[in-house]
This record gives C-alpha cells, structure tokens and sequence, in this order.
C-alpha cells in the first residue's frame, strides 16, 4: 500500500471543538500547546506564579503608603511608611538573606593572624611606642558640622567655591522631618532594602549636612554597611574619602573600644570601602596611624582587610612609602610587614624609603619590639635584591646595635645571600656591551681577504 497523503488523514481526523468539549477530553497533538486542566490543577499555582502575586500586591500596597504620604507629611515619622517589607525584593535580596546568617557573628583578632604570637612582654613594649596625644581627638562629622554651622550664623546661604568643602545652606521643615523618619529606621534596621531618601543623600549637594541629621554614629551595624555601598559607588574620591574619615573610622574604632571585637557588618564595610583604594588608605588607614593611638588589635584587624583584598600596586606603594616616613609606631611595623608580605614589586623610591625607616632606629636607645624585627625580617626576604651596596653595608651596622636573639641571624643570613641591585645593573650593562661587540678589546678582527691582498702586494 502506499502513504496514506497528509491532506486525507486530516480530514479523516478532524473533530469540531465542541464536540470535543462536550466529550470531556481533546486528542493530543504532538504540535498542540493547548490542553483543558482539571480542578485540581487550577486551584494549585507553581511558587513562580505565586511570587509574582505577592510582589505585585505589596508593590501595590507600597504605592498606597507612598500616596498617603504626600497627603498626610505627618506620617512621615511612623516606621511603618518606611516599612521595608513593603518593598519589592530586588536582585540584591539573595546576597541580603546571606548575610543575615552571618549578622550575630563578631570578627576578633584572633580570627585573622594567629602568627603574630605576641606575649604581654611584646604587647607592653608595643604600648611604649605609642605616640598619643591626649589633647588630640579624632573628629568626627557631628563635631564638624556644629562648628560649619557656628561659622556661618550670619549667612546661612553661603556658597563655597572649593567642592571637597562643607556646604551650609537653609533645610526646609518637611525635608528635616522626612530625614529624622530616616533616622528612626537606620537605627533599627536590620535587613531589606533602605528608604529611597536614604540613597538620594550622595546626590545633594550639602550631603554632610543632611547625613548629619541621620545621626550616622547611631546606625546600626547593618545600616552601616549598607550606607557605605551607597556613598563609595555614588561619591567621588574626594568625598567618599570624608565619608570614610568622618563616619566609617570613628564607628568602627568605637565598636572596637567598647566590644572588643567587631561586628561582622562593619567588617564588610571596611572591605566594601576598599571599592576605591585611594580614598581607603588616605581616610582610614592614613588618619588611624597619624593619630597615634592604634592599638594592637586595631592594627590586626585593619591589616586583615589589606592582606585579604586585592589592591592595586600604585595604592599600596604610596601608602607603604607614607608610613614609611611617619613617626614610628608599633602600628607601623604591622602594616609594613603586611604591605611587604603582598610581594608588589615596588619602585626604588619605596624601597629606599623602607631602609632609611629602619636605618633610623641605629642609634634609638628604647629596645625594639619584636615587631619591628619581624618586619626587618620580612623586607629582607622579600626584596634583599631590590636594595643597593651601601644599604645593604648600612643594614649589618644596624644589626650590630638592635638584636633579637631568634630573628637577627636569620636577617644576617639573608643579607649574606642578598645580590645588590647595582651589582645587578653593572653586570646586565657588561652583558649588553659584550653583544654589542663580541670580541675583546685585546683581540684583532683578521679578515682572511684582506690578508691575502697584503700578501700579493
């Protein structure tokens, strides 16, 4: 028999739709998409469906309260107008919902550098480094803005021309209700996503000073975290170096001072606020060590955040020279040797910098903590080629006066098997001159041709 054509089976097997209805059941088709679910099937929807409902009606829900605001402005103050749950999740809501398993976790320093084995004989001389002034506080943004505003009573409306300045001007009443409602939900806030005034405040022009009415020193450690999302990606270097200066240092010395350990929030913070690295080490890791006061375990814990992060060489070379020529502090040797543990190959200039800092110390009477013998030690492994002859001369003088009965031979040691940078040059130059002409200055080029026409003259 021959194929039966595709014309005559189709109308062989062509029923009326309401036939088919009425029968209760349609005939599957290979290329049909549509079928007739049953009761049970409709009544149950997938957990894709059901999301989406429950986003739109809070969606919803949100609009209404947003509505009512602009009515009432009273409202502004009730948490429950910036109630987060109302809120739409966004991509960030994963992210979000793990580190909310992590929030009640605190970081120590014990948890970052266990081979530091510093005894309370290293921590007491660490202390007598320490160069704090007590008349010299750091600042912090409430401090700044009471004398900003003292300043400028007689004209409020001032204008200053240099950007990286404080800007002054007159707030309007529902303006400063609507940030003291912010206020009230950064102190609590705990997950979820953050009010819209909230992210607008990088945007304005005189954004200390409405950041100053949100009491910053007052968030929460997860409001904090998040407040530094917004503003490192939304200012620029300059600004968001005071914002790092003004408002992330101070909390987290200060949560530091009074917990001993900090939260995992503000951890992420400071690792977050490594999004732009200038203005990291010129805010936070600059102004901790200028102050003076740096205790042991802020040092650790700070430098954890350096040894764990990628930062470009150029960033870590101008800081690393920066300390390098600061009075010394046991802070100091901690940050050298973790900035000398990345393995950057530094420029001359840095490294010159780094043996003059030690060099300094020759004549120093106070006995060095073992700090500053590791981080000799480390300079030494990691960059004894980089150094020249005399430096390396001025090191073994150094060595003579300030010993350490474990670390010293082992400085001496690498110093011994050190090839000087100059020495290094002088043979390089030799090798280019000797391809350039391979043959000695005592030897004569003969060329055989030549010879036989002195031959037969």
């Amino acid at each position: 028999m021959g194929k039966v054509k595709k014309r005559a089976l189709a109308k062989e097997e062509k029923v009326p739709l309401d036939k088919q209805i009425t029968n209760g059941h349609i005939k599957k088709n290979r290329k049909s998409k549509f079928r007739l679910r049953t009761e049970e099937e409709i009544n149950i929807l997938d957990s894709k469906t059901s999301n989406k409902i429950l986003t739109t009606a809070k969606k919803q829900q949100y609009e209404m309260l947003m509505g009512i605001e602009e009515e009432f402005p009273a409202l502004i103050k009730s948490d429950r107008v910036f109630n987060t749950s109302l809120k739409p999740n966004d991509s960030d809501s994963d992210e979000e919902l793990r580190d909310d398993t992590v929030a009640d976790k605190n970081v120590n320093e014990y948890d970052l550098m266990d081979n530091l084995n510093i005894d309370n004989e290293d921590e007491e001389a660490f202390k007598r480094f320490q160069n704090a002034d007590p008349n010299k506080k750091t600042k912090k943004l409430s401090d700044i803005i009471m004398e900003k505003i003292t300043e400028k009573q007689h004209d409020i409306h001032t204008k200053l021309a240099d950007n990286e300045s404080l800007q002054i001007e007159e707030i309007d009443s529902k303006v400063r209700e609507m940030y003291e409602g912010v206020r009230d939900v950064m102190k609590k806030y705990r997950s979820g996503k953050v009010p819209k005034a909230f992210k607008i405040i990088p945007k304005l022009r005189n954004w200390e000073q409405i950041l100053y009415i949100t009491e910053p020193h007052n968030w929460s450690a997860a409001a904090m975290y998040q407040g530094t999302r917004i503003f490192c990606s939304v200012l620029s270097q300059a600004m968001t170096q005071r914002f790092y200066n003004l408002v992330l240092l101070p909390r987290v010395r200060d949560d530091l001072c009074e917990f001993k350990r900090l939260n995992m929030h503000l951890y992420k913070a400071l690792k977050k606020a490594l999004f732009k690295p200038a203005a990291f080490m010129k805010g936070i890791i600059l102004p901790l060590l200028e102050s003076g006061d740096c205790t042991l375990r802020e040092a650790i814990i700070f430098g954890s955040i350096i040894s764990r992060s990628t930062i470009p060489v150029l960033h870590s070379a101008a800081c690393l020279l920066k300390i390098c020529e600061m009075c010394y502090t046991g802070a100091n040797s901690i940050f050298i040797r973790i900035f000398l543990d990345k393995r950057y190959a530094l420029p001359y200039r840095v490294v010159d910098a780094a043996v003059f800092h030690f060099i300094r110390f020759e004549n120093d009477r106070r006995e060095m903590p073992v700090l500053w013998h590791q981080s000799l030690l480390t300079f030494v492994q990691r960059y004894k080629n980089d150094i020249s002859s005399e430096q390396k001369q001025a090191l073994f003088d150094l060595l003579r006066k300030k010993t350490h009965s474990n670390i010293t031979p082992e400085i001496r040691r690498e110093l011994h098997a050190a090839k000087c940078r100059d020495v290094e040059m002088m043979e390089s130059e030799s090798l280019l001159n000797e391809k350039k002409n391979p043959f000695r200055n005592d030897e004569v080029k003969i060329n055989p041709f030549r010879r036989g026409d002195a031959m037969e003259n």
